[in-house]
């Protein structure tokens, strides 16, 4: 967070999260071969490029798009939301993997084998809606040591749980996670295309 980024996002989402804030990429967009992605991205001065979707890896050419970035010399992150196998993922990305809690609606649809496959360069997402998932992620977090794997970041649901609640609530319980609000809609109240 804080770089100047270009976003990839791609069409389409097999999962339906209770938050989501991207509804308008389930369906359409439009089709635009390799190189014109690429040609694209490149009119910005950005040296960090973001896929993201929907869920990016349910694009079959999703890995193709990431390692030809990685291949011009992005710094390239992956932002999926942990259904979808990551282990071909080029080991170049940066993999934000989001573990979808119970408020979700789609916890059940997590792929736990995803863990198996984070780098210590990598992070773990946790979107809170309420402090039952805040609690729910504590646990799964402390489980399973995963603040000692990678960086670890809860972000309150913009519209369902206070930025200070959240917060309040890490630093009560002193824990190795790392806060995370979404900066494009503090900055430009979450304006289509920015």
């Amino acid at each position: 967070m804080g770089y100047p980024t270009v976003f990839v996002r791609l069409t389409g989402c097999p999962m339906r999260c209770s938050y989501c804030d991207t509804a308008y990429a389930f369906h359409g967009g439009e089709k635009m071969a390799l190189d014109d992605i690429l040609k694209e991205v490149g009119q910005y001065s950005a040296k960090h490029v973001t896929v993201t979707g929907g869920e990016p890896l349910a694009q079959p050419k999703c890995h193709e798009l990431m390692t030809s970035l990685c291949d011009q010399g992005y710094q390239v992150s992956l932002e999926t939301g942990g259904a979808i196998d990551i282990s071909k993922v080029d080991p170049r990305v940066y993999v934000v993997l989001d573990i979808k809690t119970p408020a979700s609606n789609e916890e059940p649809n997590n792929t736990y084998e995803n863990l198996d496959h984070i780098k210590p360069t990598d992070c773990l997402k946790f979107v809170i809606c309420n402090e039952s998932d805040y609690q729910w992620s504590k646990v799964f977090v402390a489980d399973r040591a995963l603040d000692e794997k990678c960086d670890v970041f809860f972000s309150p649901s913009a519209d369902e749980l206070s930025a200070t609640d959240l917060a309040d609530w890490i630093v009560r319980d002193q824990l190795a996670v790392r806060m995370q609000v979404q900066l494009h809609k503090i900055l430009w109240a979450n304006e289509a295309g920015r």
